[in-house]
């Protein structure tokens, strides 16, 4: 009897699907981690939420254990914060408290925390100091959110770490307070715990050819992470790690930065036998070189600076893929990792086998420190290798990641601000101190210690810009630790805070010249605090980095705005003392009035004006909600009074004085919509611009620093006019001038505003609460005066007395459509003036000396 035999045909696809991905696993790896040993909390918060990548963060509550908790939402919520969820929100430990989460004892883990160091409830971020181990790995210790973004410039910071096997079926995570200060409390926002792949085997020591450093049992922390010539890329589109990619560009050394690269469509990237999860496409299908010019290229190296703990341990891992160029010895180069040789002949197709085929290498270099402070700083070089007689000499790179390596303890200090920095400063004296009669040990200016990301760890990049261009390299950094975020966000105004011994508890003050103190009124600490119902947080209207801002009542019903000193921060003298003797002797309509000031024990505040509006931005976008949706004529308005109380500074006082800080943020408005413009603790004076500018060290805001300032450290009433001319973008766009969740081509809105102006599609990026309602001709000459403010060269800029006038032809046209149009007369003025004031600004030199 025959048996019936079952047709499987229909079995073979499902078969060879099945193995094909078994194999493709087998060779490349899951680009997923095992969800069920993943866990995304946001701390404090009720029943989970979205981001604004679509990621769900659950609640945290089920994983304390041990210790007291309570959670918060955060009072004021900062521009540069994209995302609510999860930093919104926070679990905050007033004393010894931990999470406990289950793992596996054989499997590595990413651990990444989240803070954003905001006024909680009672909970000043300024009084937050603590430790955090897990189980017994030390992961940060005396650490301050508040002191770190405040030296960082921003606004929250991530940190992430990746945890060798534990040999444990639980991770502990012990939060702290410091036992060193009063009223400390430990806090987070996130936390994220995701089951990671192998990613780390064996690396070459730098300096010791013959040695490698087993990275399996080390525990990291991500210090940088760059997508290097290319854009940022989001955990969304990460190869399944969520991990974040940053651009470049802030760590380049030198003047010489290369040129960057993009695949063509054509080339593939072929990973081979490499797992997909190393880095996505998007890193090895961009790349930066040196260039095409072979004497160019053999007379400087490619070279990215890194800010780094001293006395620590680092793993370089860098990512190569040459899409271009397919026969080996076309391209070959040197490494050099801290002036050390790491690789003397590098031939990336020859290590990669062919053209598209991406490969990684890891290098382990130690940084020594000193008590000088060298050390701080790691170095990555590249260098075309001339003994081997390439066909072209040039060098390349598509990504860097930078981990802390250690087996017990990860933490490191809080930012400081560099002594080379403040020596630096203390030669800049800004006042003529003979007149005014102060000391120079007490007249120190602003030291911003700013940094930036690496994936996201920081770089003190404003430090860094401020030095590349002497051939010798910088002499010392301060020591600071790496958040996961990038430079360009909000740029608080930040300085270091000296002894406030000695001053008089009566209204006398050692900061400040008796002539200066006399001309504002000197308020005591009991009068400030009646004024403000003894600093009580209801009356709070602002957070910056000098400390918070509040309504207060003075003179039996009279409003003002006081902004107080934090004094458990190391910020605010220089500021109090700018401040004061600037606005002391200067009065103007659109300039907020300082009406006095208080300086008693530790405490500093200043007393202004009060402005009932608040400031511009909040009127263009606050999280997309702005506060009240301004015409064009409004905007106009706002713009021309800001221009003329910047025009008084430059041309009207005594000496140029240059704002250095203008943004929207520093443009306030009162009662009656007339905008002034504030903080002028960044300020500089030219006693006498013979030479046309001030040589200083690098300060402001990203994405509202001129070019030519940034690059030569050479400071002229120009660069308050470039700045000015974002802020002119700003107004038109409703958007933030920098957002780096936007398109590479898009993230500066000066340049993707001027490239949009060029092509002649302005109209579609313009605020979608204006369009239609501007008259064409009025948007056309106010777009034409922001372009010229962004000019590359400071003397193709326009005066602000110039740019002023512009500004109120463009709302004179709009006011007066008809009489514009129909008016000749009118439009020979207009040419005449483009060409005479906006171009040839020679005129206007002898009036501002």
């Amino acid at each position: 009897m025959n048996k019936k035999v079952p047709n499987t045909n229909h079995l073979f696809p499902l078969f060879w699907l099945v193995c094909i991905t078994i194999w493709f696993n087998a060779i490349h790896g899951s680009s997923q981690p095992n969800k069920a040993d993943s866990l995304i909390l946001g701390c404090g918060l009720e029943g989970g939420g979205k981001d604004t990548d679509g990621r769900q963060w659950e609640p945290d509550n089920k994983y304390v254990s041990g210790g007291k908790s309570v959670t918060s939402k955060a009072t004021f919520q900062d521009p540069s914060l994209l995302s609510v969820v999860p930093y919104m929100t926070a679990r905050i430990f007033p004393s010894e408290a931990a999470y406990k989460f289950p793992v596996q004892p054989d499997k590595r883990y990413w651990l990444r925390l989240h803070f954003y160091p905001a006024l909680y409830s009672n909970f000043d971020p300024s009084n937050s100091y603590f430790s955090l181990t897990a189980n017994d790995v030390v992961l940060l210790t005396n650490f301050s959110a508040s002191i770190t973004c405040q030296a960082l410039s921003q606004a929250y910071i991530d940190r992430e770490y990746s945890l060798a096997p534990l040999n444990s079926n639980s991770l502990t995570l012990t939060f702290k307070p410091s036992e060193h200060h009063n009223g400390a409390f430990a806090f987070v926002n996130g936390i994220q715990l995701v089951q990671m792949p192998d990613l780390f085997d064996t690396a070459t020591m730098v300096g010791f050819a013959d040695q490698s450093v087993d990275l399996k049992p080390l525990h990291s922390q991500t210090m940088f992470r760059l997508n290097v010539g290319g854009q940022f890329i989001s955990p969304m589109q990460d190869s399944g790690l969520s991990r974040m990619w940053y651009d470049d560009t802030p760590y380049l050394y030198g003047a010489a930065t290369g040129v960057t690269t993009q695949a063509a469509k054509d080339v593939k990237i072929n990973y081979q036998t490499m797992p997909q999860y190393v880095a996505p496409p998007s890193v090895y299908s961009t790349s930066r070189s040196m260039g095409e010019d072979k004497d160019v290229n053999l007379r400087y190296n490619l070279t990215w600076v890194f800010n780094v703990d001293p006395n620590s341990m680092y793993l370089a891992r860098l990512h190569f893929c040459d899409y271009y160029y397919s026969q080996v010895n076309e391209l070959v180069f040197q490494i050099f990792l801290n002036n050390q040789t790491a690789t003397d002949v590098f031939d990336v197709i020859a290590v990669s086998g062919g053209k598209g085929v991406p490969i990684y290498k890891d290098y382990v270099v130690y940084t020594q420190g000193n008590d000088e402070g060298v050390g701080n700083t790691l170095w990555l070089a590249l260098h075309p290798s001339v003994d081997q007689k390439p066909s072209y000499y040039d060098a390349l790179l598509n990504g860097v990641e930078i981990f802390k390596l250690n087996d017990t303890d990860l933490s490191g200090p809080n930012p400081l601000p560099s002594e080379l920095m403040e020596e630096h400063e203390e030669k800049e004296r800004t006042f003529e101190e003979e007149e005014e009669g102060v000391s120079t040990a007490t007249k120190r200016h602003i030291v911003i210690g700013g940094a930036t990301v690496g994936g996201a760890g920081l770089v003190a990049a404003i430090l860094i810009v401020a030095l590349k261009n002497k051939k010798k390299a910088p002499a010392s950094y301060s020591n600071t630790t790496s958040s996961w975020l990038p430079v360009y966000g909000n740029t608080h105004t930040n300085g270091t805070k000296k002894s406030m011994s000695g001053k008089s508890n009566s209204g006398g003050s050692n900061h400040l010249s008796a002539m200066t103190q006399g001309l504002c009124r000197y308020f005591s600490l009991q009068e400030m605090r009646h004024a403000t119902k003894n600093f009580d947080d209801s009356n709070v209207i602002g957070v910056g980095g000098f400390g918070k801002v509040y309504k207060g009542v003075i003179d039996n019903g009279f409003k003002v705005a006081i902004k107080r000193s934090n004094p458990q921060s190391e910020q605010g003298v220089n500021e109090f003392q700018t401040e004061i003797e600037m606005l002391s002797k200067l009065r103007h309509k659109h300039l907020v009035s300082l009406i006095g000031f208080c300086e008693e024990g530790e405490e500093m505040c200043l007393v202004y004006d009060y402005m009932a509006l608040g400031t511009l931005r909040e009127h263009l976008y606050k999280g997309n909600k702005p506060l009240e949706t301004l015409t064009w004529k409004q905007r106009l308005e706002i713009c021309i009074g800001a221009a003329r109380g910047l025009h008084y500074l430059h041309t009207g006082a005594k000496y140029t004085i240059i704002h250095r800080d203008v943004k929207t943020t520093n443009i306030l408005l009162d009662e009656n919509w007339v905008a002034k413009v504030s903080d002028f603790g960044l300020s500089k004076t030219g006693p006498n611009m013979n030479q046309g500018h001030v040589t200083t060290v690098v300060k402001g805001s990203f994405g509202y620093l001129d070019p030519e300032y940034f690059r030569r450290q050479q400071l002229t009433e120009k660069s308050d006019v470039y700045s000015f001319g974002v802020v002119l973008f700003e107004v038109l766009c409703a958007r933030p001038a920098l957002n780096p969740n936007l398109p590479k081509d898009q993230v500066s809105l000066s340049d993707w505003a001027l490239q949009c102006k060029r092509k002649g599609t302005l109209e579609n990026i313009i605020d979608p609460c204006l369009k239609g309602k501007i008259n064409p001709e009025s948007l056309n000459k106010f777009a034409d005066a922001a372009e010229k403010c962004l000019s590359d060269c400071g003397l193709d800029r326009p005066s602000m007395n110039d740019l002023l006038w512009n500004l109120e032809f463009a709302l004179n046209l709009q006011e007066n459509l008809a009489a514009a149009a129909s008016s000749s007369h009118v439009d020979d003025e207009t040419h005449q003036f483009e060409e005479v004031n906006l171009n040839n600004d020679n005129n206007d030199m002898e009036a501002q000396t």
